[in-house]
């Protein structure tokens, strides 16, 4: 058999499916494993190079081909699309092919691997998210059924949370009701707790994180956001630059352009779309300062603010506001400097004086 030089993994829940390929890129041969194979397997293969989508487990997958001497390199998957050679043929194997042929382009992009220590402050911030999203259907599920017997409290959560303690002791409600709503009050303080809970933990993480301090000097940039962009960007320079960080978000037109003539459409939304939430209502608390600040008192980018809506209205505002914050983001941390809202000041072109 000829030597493995490359291999394109193929993640899925239940089964992995690898290529192996030789140094001129062909397929030597194919082999599907479940998770405790693939580990035995790939142990035991002499150093080379893997490539993966990066999906779920891929993260661990790459640390874990990392400490056993090979080289793993994580792809989006909508760059190892177009090398499926099929494309009306989606199956594991093609995939496997695919991911095999997109690792060896020299001009692939790919995704840093993350840290134990990062997935495990992003698991926090993916179950502070889905804890509220938990809390919101059950706020909903819970006002529909009062509903149903004449109670309505209206739309403000925060009114249905008050009242509720003195719902589930109404005796105006049916008896086999009432502890329906005594469960719900219950398992809407467990959810709250489970929010502090991560709060707690995403504070001491920004607490003990030099660099999410320095970005937190940036208005609207709060714990929340400075935790996840730290948690989520393992190196800064990954980017070329603030602009190409902005567009990893997604927080840049969606392009059609052709023949020399621009076209420009509504944001692309690629990437984090947690991510990008927080930038954008960091955003919106932005705008609000820089609106109630004295027009004496305002800074060069809060001018800016201001003139822009003025210009294109509150929606389009909010998105150049967080594609601005990602791109002093990326320098902050990029440069490893602090915030320094007179920094245009240093960079200003030096007037020259006509002579006459």
């Amino acid at each position: 058999m000829n030597q493995i030089t490359t291999v394109g993994v193929d993640l899925a829940k239940e089964v992995i499916v690898v290529c192996a390929g030789d140094a001129q890129g062909r397929s030597v041969y194919f082999k599907q494993f479940s998770f405790a194979g693939f580990a035995e397997w790939a142990v035991k293969l002499a150093p080379c190079l893997f490539g993966m989508e990066a999906c779920s487990s891929a993260h661990h997958w790459a640390r874990f081909l990392g400490e056993h001497g090979h080289t793993a390199k994580l792809m989006a998957a909508e760059f190892v699309a177009p090398f499926r050679k099929s494309q009306g043929a989606k199956n594991d194997r093609n995939d496997a092919q695919a991911i095999l042929t997109a690792v060896r382009q020299p001009d692939m992009r790919f995704v840093t691997v993350k840290s134990v220590d990062q997935q495990a402050m992003l698991a926090w911030h993916r179950a502070r998210a889905g804890f509220g999203e938990e809390r919101t259907a059950l706020l909903n599920r819970t006002r529909g059924l009062l509903a149903e017997f004449g109670v309505w409290l209206g739309r403000s959560s925060a009114a249905l949370t008050r009242h509720l303690p003195q719902l589930a002791q109404d005796e105006r409600l049916p008896a086999r009701f009432r502890p329906i709503l005594s469960n719900a009050l219950q398992h809407l303080r467990d959810i709250e707790q489970c929010i502090a809970d991560c709060d707690a933990e995403i504070h001491n993480h920004v607490r003990h994180s030099e660099p999410a301090q320095r970005i937190q000097a940036l208005t609207g940039v709060g714990p929340l956001t400075a935790s996840a962009l730290i948690a989520t960007v393992s190196n800064p320079r990954d980017f070329k630059n603030g602009r190409q960080m902005a567009a990893w978000t997604g927080l840049v037109p969606r392009q059609n352009s052709s023949g020399g003539k621009q076209r420009l459409g509504v944001i692309t939304k690629r990437g984090d779309s947690y991510l990008r939430g927080l930038l954008t209502q960091g955003a919106r608390s932005t705008l609000q300062v820089a609106l109630k600040r004295e027009p004496v008192k305002r800074s060069r980018l809060e001018q800016w603010i201001i003139d822009l809506h003025a210009r294109v209205g509150y929606h389009k505002t909010l998105v150049a506001i967080a594609n601005k914050h990602v791109r002093i983001i990326w320098a902050i941390l990029a440069h490893g400097e602090s915030y320094d809202p007179n920094a245009w000041r240093r960079h200003a072109p030096t007037r020259h004086a006509v002579s006459a």
